[in-house]
């Protein structure tokens, strides 16, 4: 099968080209408004309903009409000069208010896309007075805007109403500030946004020029993020395709994510062909370069598919999870990586075939051996000192796992570090009100026994409530229409987005509902604190289920692709060491030197995926080498030092460049941990797993490591020995 589509690519070239071409250049521009439409806001959309705030986001959908699309920006209003507002300042604001309820605000267009290829976001928004301070310094206004906050579309609506707002205001005397969700994202992007835009381009700029000082060639420096373009264009429009299929929704930061994966394997699938295509055409300068190419990726093509279908493997396992944001990120990587792997073994292979020997000018390397180099040095130094090498990778990886020593999860918001005009606002808030007045704890109660209920019934509930220590203030009970459900609304003392708010939400408040809540009801604790801690316990399940699955099918395939008991254990163990060591740098920059509550949440179980999966495709490249090598007349240690020293420049250069992709998330406010947990463990995989610690081991057991079935050294008249490059001489020793 392999082999059928790298052929036919090669026989093909131009067919298979324009075919990309196409489907990437229209599925691109199809691809962001098909993406708008799966993706959710909420994230206790996320969790089961088995769980305590998803039972209560159910209640306030079904009996109260909370759209799950909408999200609130909390608008303070005061007076310009700072005096207290008096009773005509308030009915001027309710005015100002109603006015403002009675707007469309239209989307900004900020591109020149087709209107059919962009989902108007314009809408009205709803706005109603909320509460004034008691020292009536300031009062708040509830707007409602539907819509992902991180959508571009919704983020323009915003700053349309915002400017709108504050325009109004200012000319009523008064002054405003926005907080919420929304009114964060957009400060924090807005602050961002000139280092995102240099950051991606010093990345763009980076590959290139690694790839010219690599192959001193313009086509080979540009064509990798020209053709990881066309598939990842394509990908999108699959993942959103097969979301819709399926009816699954996905996290707003999903695609970002994906482009990420996308660029660095792409790039590095690319980089295993162009180094093994440059090292076949110099072995070989009598070949047709579309032969060349056919034999070529047949070849390497093995490895990639291998390599793929670990990361596809890996990613799918996230389908067993409970948590929605895992269970929906899984599958659409795998989607995205299957899509980049029919890339890798169609576009790519014609790439080769129809660029030629044209791929690597003006170089004109192929043209003759260079001498001896560091990679063959290397190699050499890994073969002769396997256990002095092999001792001081596991220290060092070791040593970075010792980090992981007091290890605590962080289920809050990121904290960006910035003073946002939205963190300002919120600030001021909590220096008059409550801290969770912006985004209240909610209980949610529902009649089971068909009565009404009434405020009196559930007095005990309000009463109980508001004794809980870290409670500030109760609301007055909501009734819904048909006084089935009820809401209290509670402000507590302590940042909806912390700890304290999540365990206070999870413990005594949950113990005050079960302790008071009225026969033939049910009542439910909702709102973010709720949330997060509930996600909380969904991620801990998770992460003993999808561990060891991931790690078994993980595995598997090693086992299936290098025909082995023994290696695939070793390659476990050391990819195994690697996460922890990622981890463990992690925690103790963060937690430790930094002083944050702790690691993200979804950092372990993210790292492992992307880690395990991602630096086993080094890990599968050198072992398919030193496989392919040991094959070959001559000592087992002579082998690895050939695999290492035909590899190095490969790997080296695509863990160069994946990790510079996932660096690039250092730009994403709150992804600061993941970017450099992602980078750091790419790095480790590429340089000391797949290079040192791998390598060494396997000139220890020598050709033991494919125990049961060890590959026998071909005799120099066989087909194997011919099909492979003549072995280097001591004083030409072929090198990248």
């Amino acid at each position: 099968m392999i082999r059928a589509l790298t052929g036919y690519s090669t026989r093909h070239p131009w067919k298979v080209i324009v075919l990309w071409v196409v489907l990437g250049v229209a599925l691109s521009a199809l691809t962001p408004s098909l993406i708008s439409r799966v993706t959710q806001n909420q994230t206790g959309e996320f969790l089961p309903r088995s769980y305590d705030s998803a039972a209560a986001l159910q209640i306030a959908q079904e009996r109260f009409g909370v759209d799950p699309d909408a999200t609130t920006v909390t608008v303070l209003v005061a007076r310009s000069d700072g005096r207290a507002l008096g009773a005509d300042d308030q009915k001027r604001i309710e005015a100002e208010a109603a006015k403002l309820a009675q707007r469309r605000v239209v989307m900004p267009r900020e591109d020149d896309l087709p209107e059919f290829l962009v989902q108007d976001r314009s809408q009205t928004p709803l706005v109603a007075p909320a509460m004034t301070a008691p020292d009536r310094s300031f009062a708040l206004l509830s707007v409602q805007l539907l819509g992902n906050p991180v959508d571009p579309g919704v983020q323009g609506v915003y700053r349309a109403f915002r400017d709108a707002a504050r325009t109004q205001f200012t000319e009523a005397g008064m002054r405003t500030g926005f907080t919420g969700s929304l009114a964060d994202t957009v400060d924090t992007t807005d602050a961002h946004k000139t280092a995102a835009t240099v950051g991606s381009a010093l990345v763009m700029g980076f590959i290139v020029l690694l790839n010219v000082l690599v192959f001193r060639s313009v086509l080979a420096a540009v064509l990798p993020l020209i053709a990881v373009a066309m598939i990842g264009g394509v990908a999108g429009g699959a993942v959103a395709g097969a979301a819709m299929l399926t009816g699954r929704k996905l996290d707003a930061g999903t695609p970002g994510l994906i482009n990420v994966v996308l660029l660095g394997i792409g790039i590095d699938y690319l980089l295993f062909l162009l180094f093994r295509f440059r090292e076949h055409l110099r072995a070989r300068p009598e070949q047709n370069a579309r032969e060349a190419a056919a034999q070529v990726s047949g070849r390497v093509g093995t490895a990639i598919t291998s390599a793929a279908l670990t990361i596809v493997a890996a990613f799918a396992t996230l389908g067993l999870a409970t948590f929605g944001q895992f269970r929906s990120l899984g599958p659409a990587i795998a989607v995205a990586v299957l899509v980049m792997l029919l890339g890798s073994l169609t576009l790519l292979p014609a790439l080769l075939a129809a660029a030629g020997r044209k791929m690597f000018w003006p170089s004109k390397s192929l043209r003759h051996e260079p001498p001896a180099g560091r990679a063959a040095r290397f190699g050499a130094l890994v073969a002769r000192r396997p256990l002095a090498m092999l001792t001081a990778s596991v220290a060092l990886l070791a040593a970075l796992a010792a980090g992981l020593v007091g290890i605590r999860m962080d289920y809050g918001r990121a904290d960006t570090g910035d003073r946002t005009p939205a963190a300002a606002t919120a600030a001021e808030i909590s220096r008059a009100l409550p801290a969770g007045v912006s985004d209240p704890t909610s209980v949610l109660v529902a009649a089971t026994d068909g009565r009404a209920l009434a405020a009196d019934r559930l007095d005990d509930l309000a009463k109980a409530l508001s004794r809980v220590d870290g409670v500030g203030q109760v609301a007055p009970i909501v009734l819904n229409a048909d006084h089935r459900a009820a809401r209290i609304d509670l402000y507590t003392t302590a940042d909806p987005q912390s700890r304290q708010a999540r365990d206070l939400a999870s413990g005594p408040i949950r113990a005050a509902v079960a302790g008071h809540t009225p026969a033939g009801t049910t009542a439910h604790v909702g709102g973010t604190a709720a949330i997060f801690a509930d996600i909380s316990t969904a991620v801990d399940h998770d992460l003993r289920i999808v561990f060891p699955v991931a790690a078994a099918l993980i595995a598997l395939i090693l086992l299936l692709l290098l025909r082995s008991l023994l290696a695939p254990v070793v390659l476990m163990l050391a990819v195994g060491l690697g996460f922890a060591a990622t981890l463990g740098a992690a925690t103790l920059l963060f937690q430790h030197a930094l002083g944050k509550p702790g690691v993200a949440f979804t950092l372990p179980l993210v790292l492992f995926l992307f880690v395990v999966a991602l630096g086993t495709d080094y890990n599968i490249l050198i072992t398919d080498r030193i496989r392919e090598e040991m094959q070959r007349p001559g000592p087992a240690r002579a082998a690895v030092a050939r695999a290492v020293q035909h590899t190095t420049p490969a790997i080296a250069t695509a863990g160069l460049v994946l990790a510079g992709s996932f660096a690039t998330l250092a730009t994403t406010p709150g992804s600061e941990q993941v970017a450099f947990a992602m980078a750091l463990g790419i790095m480790l995989s590429a340089l000391v797993l797949s290079l040192v610690l791998v390598p060494a081991l396997a000139a220890l057991l020598g050709r033991a490591i494919w125990w049961p079935v060890r590959p026998r050294p071909a005799t120099a008249g066989h087909p194997q020995h011919r099909a492979t490059e003549p072995a280097p001489q001591p004083d030409r020793v072929t090198t990248y």
